[in-house]
Order: C-alpha cells, then sequence, then structure tokens
C-alpha cells in the first residue's frame, strides 16, 4: 500500500520541551470502545446509553451509520443515549476513513431488508475488507463489491442471516474477527468464527470485544484457540461508561521522557482490555520510572531514553509513537511483528520510515518492522498521511528536536479532537 500526503496541508510547529514538562492530561473516552458500545447498543433490545462516549469524527459516522439503519443516537450531550430501531435497508453509510465504522457496520446491515452502500474517503477504499465481505458471504449474505474485496461495496439484505461457521484470514486485522462476533447473537445460527492463517493481530482487542458481548449477557465461547462462538439471543441494554482511550496518552506519557519531566494520566483503570496498557511496560524498558496509583498513571523522565527491542504485535497502534522515542534513544532498536500496520490508515511503516529520515533518523524498514539507530536529528517537515498515530509520532520527534513542522495535525481530530491545543498547553509555562 502506498503512502501518501498533501503537499498544501497546513503546517503546525511543534512545540519544543526548553525545561522538564510537568503535567496533568484528561483524557477523552477510548474510540474502540466507543463504538463497539454503539453497536451493541443499537442491536440491544430497549435503550442504552453510552457514558463519556468520544466525540470524535471515527464515533460521529458510527452514530451516523447506525441512525441511518434505523436506531436513534442522542449525541447532542456528553453521554449518548442510543433507541434499537427495526434495521433499514435503502440507506447509504460514510465510513470515513474509520476501520471500525467500514467493518462493523455491514455485519449489521446484513440484517436490513434491502440495499445498504458502503463508501468512505478515497483512501478507505484502498484499506483491506476482503476478509468481512468472504465472512459474511459464507454467512448466506448477499454483497456486490465487483470482486475488489474494497469499499465500495452494497450489502443486500433479506432481514435476517443464517449464521453458522465461517473460516476467514484475520491476520492482516483483528476488527475482521470482531465485526462478526458483534453481530453474531442476532444471527438464526449465532456465529461460529474460525481464523485460519498467521498469527491474529491486535488480539487485545478481540478480547476487548467478547469482553463487552458477556457485558450485555451474550454467551461467548472462546476457550479454543483461534476460534470464538457467539450463542444467538438477546443482546441486554447497559449503560455504560467509557474508559479513557489509553493509547492516545501514549505522546503524553513520552513527553516526561522527552523533556525529563513528569505526565499524569487520571483515571487509568487499573483492569482493562485496552492494548494501550502496555504502555506502562514498554515505557519502563524504554527508561522511564512507570506508577500506577489510585488516582490515575504517572510517568516519570529519568534523563534517558533507551533503545526498545520488541514484538509489538498485539500494539500496533503504538507504533508510530513508540518509533518516534526510538528515533531519540541513545542505543538501537528492533521493533517487529508490525507488518500488518500497512494497511492501517496509511502503510505506516513506509511513512514512518519516509519522515522519520527526513529529520536525519536512521531507519531501515523491513516487511515486519523497524530498526532505529541513534543519529543526530534536525528538524523539517513531518507529512502525516491523514493517519493520527502520525502525527502522535510528529509531536513527539518535535518536543525534543526544534523545528518540526507537523503536517495536518488537526488529523488526530481522528480519535482526540482538541489534541493540539491539549499538547500545546502542556508547555506552558
Amino acid at each position: 500500500m502506498s503512502t501518501r500526503a498533501a503537499d498544501d496541508a497546513p503546517l503546525w510547529c511543534a512545540p519544543v520541551a526548553l525545561a522538564p514538562v510537568r503535567g496533568t492530561i484528561r483524557l477523552p473516552g477510548s474510540k474502540s470502545l466507543t463504538n463497539r458500545a454503539l453497536v451493541l447498543a443499537a442491536l440491544a433490545e430497549r435503550e442504552g446509553v453510552v457514558r463519556r462516549a468520544l466525540r470524535s469524527r471515527d464515533t460521529e459516522l458510527m452514530a451516523a451509520a447506525l441512525t441511518a439503519l434505523g436506531s436513534v443516537v442522542d449525541t447532542s450531550g456528553a453521554d449518548w443515549t442510543v433507541v434499537p430501531g427495526r434495521i433499514a435497508g435503502g440507506v447509504d453509510v460514510d465510513c470515513g476513513l474509520a476501520g471500525t465504522v467500514m467493518r462493523f457496520v455491514p455485519p449489521v446491515a446484513a440484517l436490513a431488508r434491502g440495499p445498504v452502500a458502503f463508501d468512505g474517503d478515497p483512501h478507505a477504499r484502498t484499506r483491506p475488507m476482503a476478509e468481512v465481505i468472504a465472512g459474511l458471504r459464507q454467512l448466506g449474505v448477499d454483497i456486490d463489491d465487483d470482486h475488489r474485496g474494497t469499499l465500495p461495496f452494497t450489502v443486500r439484505g433479506s432481514g435476517t442471516v443464517r449464521g453458522g461457521a465461517v473460516t476467514i484470514d484475520a491476520s492482516a486485522s483483528s476488527q475482521f474477527i470482531s465485526a462478526l462476533l458483534l453481530a453474531g447473537a442476532r444471527y438464526d445460527e449465532g456465529v461460529d468464527v474460525r481464523h485460519d492463517g498467521k498469527p491474529v493481530p491486535s488480539l487485545p482487542h478481540v478480547e476487548m470485544t467478547v469482553a463487552c458481548l458477556r457485558e450485555r449477557g451474550v454467551e461467548v465461547d472462546d476457550h479454543d484457540a483461534n476460534r470464538w462462538r457467539v450463542r444467538p439471543g438477546p443482546v441486554r441494554a447497559v449503560d455504560t461508561t467509557i474508559e479513557p482511550d489509553l493509547s492516545n496518552a501514549a505522546p503524553f506519557l513520552m513527553l516526561a521522557l522527552t523533556s525529563g519531566g513528569q505526565v499524569t494520566v487520571p483515571g487509568w483503570p487499573r483492569r482493562t482490555t485496552q492494548a494501550g496498557d502496555r504502555l506502562r511496560d514498554l515505557l519502563v524498558q524504554i527508561g522511564a520510572d512507570v506508577d500506577l496509583h489510585d488516582h490515575g498513571l504517572t510517568v516519570h523522565g529519568t534523563g534517558a531514553i533507551s533503545g526498545l527491542q520488541a514484538d509489538l504485535h498485539d500494539v500496533g497502534e503504538l507504533v508510530p509513537a513508540l518509533a518516534a522515542l526510538c528515533a531519540l534513544a541513545d542505543s538501537p532498536s528492533h521493533l517487529t511483528g508490525i507488518g500488518h500496520i500497512r494497511g492501517h490508515e496509511t502503510d505506516r511503516l513506509a511513512a514512518l520510515a519516509i519522515e522519520l529520515r527526513g529529520l536525519g533518523a536512521d531507519v531501515t524498514e523491513h516487511p515486519d518492522g523497524l530498526s532505529i539507530r541513534p543519529a543526530p536529528l534536525h528538524g523539517g517537515r513531518f507529512r502525516t498521511y491523514a493517519d493520527h498515530r502520525m502525527a502522535h509520532a510528529a509531536v513527539v520527534v518535535g518536543s525534543a528536536v526544534p523545528g518540526v513542522e507537523v503536517e495536518d495535525i488537526a488529523t488526530t481530530g481522528k480519535t482526540f479532537p482538541g489534541f493540539a491545543d491539549a499538547w500545546a498547553g502542556l508547555f506552558a509555562p
């Protein structure tokens, strides 16, 4: 997959830490949890509330998609109310660049009577969808995609889905599995999803999906490796509170290391299915002191940034910020197990190699990872490719290297509206 950038996109000068940063950052809610909660609320028996829902482009696209399909999603307040409705066809769904919308909503649309057309941003048409489409076809769903395996496509629902056993290769994205599981309880025979291929990336996200289903009374059997069985039955309506988005904490916590300061994230859960919780261990390996306490998580910079040798297969969303931090390290890093992030908002491995090299970094791109060696860095333009995680990488480097100009910092609004102001606010005297 090729990387893309807009040469006329606005530039934002990343602030540099001239002194140790000491601050607190309150994170918005998790996008992953918000969108799973919205889907399940739309499939539930009665009205439910999603408290502290993340308000961002991806979640608003999800709310709009579910509303188009017949639910009433009230996003006017901080807590979003979802009133399920009869799932309707004859509508269009805009997926934007949201993987959760383009993958989680088609299995719901399969329950509609009539066609539901899906499309999104231009780059969304390059993101892999073939396994979701193939899986739904195995379950008896009629889908017209002109044999592309990508957006745009049309789901032609008959009002019910037979369900049953389905085998897919989810080695490109764990979302393929979650997509089928989320709607599976509403299928006549439930769903029995089997993975056949290389290891599933980002497995914590599948565990998150299973936990969300069980919270709503859905029976899920995940005892066998590479197999998940959802029994048919009702989805219980619940009022759920969304945890802070721990992956969005990455650049903020790394600021403690790049500045030699201290950053606290309130409300960090002691138990969670979020992949971002791995930051606690990874930052210790890189040189931080990490303290999980009753009020949240605090990271202290020790003055050292060490290289990282790690398989990041399960936490691909953290790779851009981690790679940027490794470019500032005093020893080599080798990040492996992350070939699947080439299929995210952009080819993140290629994009990281290009942009970090543009600032002087010594980076070798591998099919499945990156090697990064110490090198003097300098300022310059850092393109984001409409990818919020690339913007995270840019500001991490920019906090330690003067003159880093970030292209399209507003792309961070995908999961953190107001990111630039929150970031700059930590540098205020």
